[in-house]
């Protein structure tokens, strides 16, 4: 008895420091310039803020994970992006599980109305604005490219994948955003 009574000391202090420790760094990334991959950021404040035209956004089909600020809260997190069609989107899948409804707080932000933000993409800040796209022939284009580019799937995607992945979407399993210049 008084073995399992220090076991469970043990483990509680464990499972305590373990607590403390994420909660510390949270906090102290919660006011960071950008976000890891694990804990948000704060405010992005470095990096040249873009002016001109819209850049050919195909080069960010060699970049897996870019920097997404929301205004209000401020706060930063990485995500997945893709181009097609010449346009940009963000992915947030899960969005029905719990894991989802807890985790992806900015999609259920911006499409509430917090949909301005910038994006940060080797150090270049975007102004943009974030557009759900829940249906119409552009999920074709941005479905192939997300199971390419994010759960390899050989190109050219058959439609069967596209269907399913575009059903996903419709479904609301996973939502999508176009991040349109504002």
């Amino acid at each position: 008895m008084k073995i399992l009574k220090i076991a469970l000391q043990v483990i509680g202090f464990v499972v305590l420091i373990g607590a403390v420790s994420i909660g510390t760094l949270r906090i102290q990334r919660s006011s960071a310039d950008g976000a890891t991959v694990v804990f948000p950021g704060g405010e992005m404040v470095s990096g040249e803020l873009h002016s001109g035209p819209e850049p050919d956004w195909g080069f960010t089909d060699d970049i897996f994970t870019i920097e997404l600020q929301l205004n209000d809260p401020m706060a930063t997190r990485r995500i997945f992006i893709l181009e097609s069609e010449g346009k940009i989107y963000v992915v947030s899948g899960y969005m029905k599980s719990f894991l989802g409804k807890i985790w992806k707080e900015w999609a259920f932000d911006a499409d509430e109305g917090n949909d301005e933000g910038v994006l940060r993409v080797n150090n270049v800040r975007y102004p943009r604005k974030l557009v759900r796209i829940e249906q119409g022939d552009v999920l074709n284009g941005v479905s192939a490219k997300l199971l390419a580019k994010y759960s390899g799937v050989p190109t050219p995607v058959s439609d069967e994948a596209i269907a399913m992945s575009r059903a996903d979407i419709e479904d609301g399993n996973s939502w999508i955003f176009e991040l349109t210049p504002r």
